[in-house]
């Protein structure tokens, strides 16, 4: 069998229609650095994602420790006001209600009677008397048992 010209065309034209359909080498290349490129690019766009988010993370606890090392603070110094003696001084005022030597202790109590302005004849009495005795008798050992018991004042048996 003899290929005729035109047969013979047909089959260059189908040679070149394949090698025109294979690629070459070099678009093989440009492909394969293409595609590496942009596994990069995704790569390097999440690492700095990543920083931001490492950032965020490290401001916050920044802001955090400051808060701490004020809190620290805070309680350094109130510690060492109460270690002072001018702590216990304090205490011993306002929830001990001790008093120096030279001190009068008072202690407003209230009243639902209106008070009324001692007369002279009275004045004259408190002034004989000299020193008020400013302590309360103590209670005897079942009233305050009954006080424990029932949150109440002790029954008053024949006063």
């Amino acid at each position: 069998m003899v290929d005729t010209p035109t047969q013979e065309m047909k089959n260059q034209a189908q040679r070149k229609a394949r090698r025109s359909r294979q690629l070459s080498s070099t678009q093989v290349m440009f492909a394969v650095i293409l595609a590496i490129a942009l596994m990069l690019a995704v790569q390097f766009s999440s690492r700095i994602n990543d920083e931001r988010n490492l950032d965020q993370i490290r401001n916050t606890v920044e802001q955090d420790i400051e808060a701490l090392r004020e809190e620290q603070a805070d309680l350094i110094q109130q510690l060492d006001f109460v270690q002072s003696d001018a702590y216990v001084e304090q205490w011993a005022h306002s929830e001990g209600r001790m008093v120096r030597d030279n001190m009068v202790l008072v202690i407003p109590i209230p009243s639902s009677d209106i008070l009324q302005q001692p007369s002279t004849q009275e004045i004259q009495t408190i002034e004989q008397i000299g020193q008020i005795e400013t302590t309360l008798p103590e209670p005897e050992s079942w009233e305050l048992w009954w006080a424990l018991f029932f949150d109440l004042q002790p029954p008053q048996f024949g006063t």
